[in-house]
């Protein structure tokens, strides 16, 4: 098949979960059909990056990406006077649409792929744009006379619209609570509008499927539910970290850019950390990611070191004795759980943090909500190695099991195939 596979952020290097995503998606569809890429792309997005993409892919096209602060502003005005959600009016770009015409006139696509809800209305664009030249006559379908349109595939990294409806829940400026209640009430409608307009909708965890229909108004039409593919991750070719067994550091990583993040660590470190270092005062905090918050600063509380985006965290990770997720918002599935499985590291995590994904809480994974049960957690792992080890161990060897890539994603067969295309416009 040709596929055209849409992406709101360049599939690699593998340093954030969006991007795990779509690269091994990207990688499996490529191993079985001819898939064309096309994906904005930032400053920091190198030529290496890409060119490592062409090697699977058949061609690879990209879009830039501005981002200002005066941009925003344009479009929450813009959101605030439609129905429109702002992260939607935010990256809808004429740049992308311009590049999806010309691509669409040259080439028959057979299924067009919208990886996040962000490439949503791109993906549903194209399909227009294809339907309207078969109505001109300008373009015939190449095996035989019938007309017939690409197929077009939702992959749902999560229900986005409980990003802002947690981040909300949580907010204690009453104007920006306001305003994010109101875009998670936006995102919903939006959200499942965009979902019944696909032909197939893939979604990485029931979770995330029953929340958007739990937002359906009573006798309305369930969301489509096509498959629920998890996100996985590469164990089979990466060894788990070497973990040096003195090691006392207490490791988060993650984009701080990204608002859950952001408003976690924070938490953490003023809730749990303080109680953490009163009883283990040699341990110490690293926070590893991008754009930290600047309420976010070393000193603020003892033993805590900030490094920003770093390359390589593997050394880092060497000296972890507990990797952390504190996440009170989100959707899908937090990807630095399935890393830190596979790094072979004891994890803590809330409720929310480890949403979406298969855990044996105790055996390898622990799990605490409020402040005073996160920071006992820790001081567990770090006063008794054995233990912290066994449930390292508990957690690559249900990674390799339960979330390689290798193994799950035969499931996007199920999706692409003549078959359900066949069936797909017979029925239509």
């Amino acid at each position: 098949m040709r596929i055209l596979f849409l992406t709101q952020v360049l599939p690699f290097p593998l340093d954030a979960g969006p991007k795990i995503r779509a690269y091994y998606v990207l990688r499996y569809l490529c191993q079985h059909h001819e898939v064309t890429l096309a994906s904005f792309v930032r400053p920091t997005d190198t030529a290496e990056a890409i060119a490592h993409l062409q090697q699977f892919c058949r061609d690879v096209h990209t879009v830039a990406m501005p981002r200002s602060k005066l941009l925003d502003v344009v479009h929450m005005l813009k959101s605030l006077v439609t129905t429109q959600p702002f992260i939607i009016a935010r990256d809808w770009m004429p740049t992308m649409v311009h590049l999806l015409q010309d691509l669409i006139a040259r080439t028959h696509f057979d299924a067009i792929h919208a990886d996040q809800l962000w490439m949503a209305p791109y993906a549903l664009w194209a399909r227009q744009a294809v339907e309207r030249r078969e109505e001109t006559g300008e373009r015939r379908q190449e095996r035989g006379n019938a007309q017939m349109r690409p197929l077009t595939v939702l992959d749902q990294h999560n229900a986005v619209y409980l990003i802002p409806k947690r981040l909300a829940e949580h907010e204690r400026n009453p104007l920006k609570r306001a305003l994010l209640a109101l875009e998670a009430r936006k995102l919903a409608r939006f959200e499942m509008g965009a979902c019944r307009q696909f032909d197939r909708v893939a979604w990485v965890s029931n979770e995330d499927y029953a929340a958007l229909q739990r937002r359906l108004p009573n006798n309305a039409a369930p969301v489509p539910k096509t498959a629920m593919i998890p996100i996985c991750v590469n164990p089979q070719d990466e060894p788990a970290i070497v973990r040096q067994s003195a090691g006392r550091r207490v490791t988060f990583l993650g984009g701080l850019h990204w608002p859950p993040n952001a408003e976690g660590i924070q938490w953490f470190v003023q809730e749990v950390w303080p109680q953490v270092h009163a009883q283990a005062p040699d341990a110490i905090l690293t926070v590893i990611g991008k754009h930290p918050p600047a309420a976010l600063q070393e000193g603020a509380v003892p033993n805590l070191q900030i490094t920003g985006y770093v390359d390589d965290p593997a050394p880092f990770l060497a000296e972890t004795a507990a990797f952390i997720v504190p996440l009170h918002a989100g959707g899908g599935m937090r990807v630095k759980i399935l890393d830190a499985w596979a790094w072979g590291l004891p994890i803590v995590s809330t409720t929310t943090g480890a949403e979406g994904i298969d855990i044996c809480p105790g055996e390898n994974i622990l799990i605490a909500d409020s402040a005073t049960e996160f920071a006992q957690a820790l001081i567990h792992l770090l006063k008794d190695s054995a233990q912290a080890t066994v449930i390292a161990q508990a957690g690559r060897a249900w990674v390799e099991r339960r979330y390689n890539w290798r193994i799950i994603y035969p499931a996007w067969d199920r999706i692409y195939s003549w078959q359900t295309i066949t069936a797909s416009a017979i029925s239509e």
